[in-house]
């Protein structure tokens, strides 16, 4: 059996570890991130009222019992839309009391790893917090599988050949910009899907992309479907779903 503390070394007491878990699949874990997860004092992570949490599920094998745990439970999710300011202020308060709660952990010598879909510094939740903690105590980020990479990977797509540029995109961009910017580029990846999917179907349409964009929901994940976009839902989709448009690049 592979051991893990030789290879992914100890945790070190008051510290925090920003731990990508990756797309979905426990599978594409890192040695270093699975043996953190058996090893630090407290494995804390972000979660859904009413949910797991989608990192914690991931990781839940690696779980003993009688493991000390932090949730940190969104105060709002998509109840709100992003842009409005109710919710930017209580998204605030909640990322400055989860700072807090984790920094009251590191004063105690406990190591602390807080768990991040993907990876930590892509569209992560952690990232709030390692802004607010990164001059007062020391971090470690683990670098993750990023969803994107998982979900072209499932797709069997590659996503850039030679010179392709890639462009990552939020669906919570608007229709016209986000048309140009598709229309602008070799390759693209559209993030932030959900209540955005009517919306970037036209625009990927009006880009005259539609015949290569592949909608992949909860890639690597139960329950993974993958599939044309112009064969996919018309309207709303899961957290969990992206837009690949794979680039063409040179063929030598």
């Amino acid at each position: 059996m592979m051991d893990l503390d030789a290879i992914g070394g100890t945790a070190r007491k008051g510290m925090l570890y920003g731990i990508g878990v990756g797309p979905g699949d426990i599978s594409y874990l890192t040695l270093r991130a699975a043996a953190l997860v058996q090893q630090v004092d407290v494995i804390a992570f972000f979660a859904k009222r009413g949910l797991q949490g989608n990192a914690r599920g991931i990781v839940d094998p690696l779980m003993g019992e009688h493991r000390e745990e932090l949730r940190l439970e969104y105060p709002v999710t998509n109840e709100i839309p992003p842009e409005d300011p109710r919710y930017q202020e209580q998204i605030s308060r909640f990322y400055e009391a989860s700072a807090e709660t984790v920094s009251a952990l590191l004063r105690q010598g406990k190591s602390v790893g807080l768990l991040a879909e993907g990876d930590p510094f892509f569209y992560g939740s952690f990232m709030h917090i390692w802004r607010r903690l990164d001059k007062i105590f020391p971090i470690e980020v683990v670098p993750g599988v990023t969803g994107m990479s998982g979900c072209w990977t499932r797709a069997n797509a590659p996503i850039t050949w030679g010179d392709d540029a890639l462009s990552v995109l939020p669906g919570t961009m608007g229709e016209e910009q986000l048309t140009r910017r598709l229309a602008d580029t070799d390759a693209a990846v559209i993030m932030k899907v959900g209540k955005n999917l009517a919306k970037i179907r036209r625009a990927v349409t009006a880009a005259g992309l539609l015949a290569r964009a592949i909608y992949v929901e909860r890639g690597s994940m139960k329950g993974e479907r993958i599939m044309p976009l112009s064969e996919g839902p018309e309207v709303g989709s899961p957290y969990f779903s992206m837009v690949l448009i794979p680039g063409q690049g040179r063929r030598l």
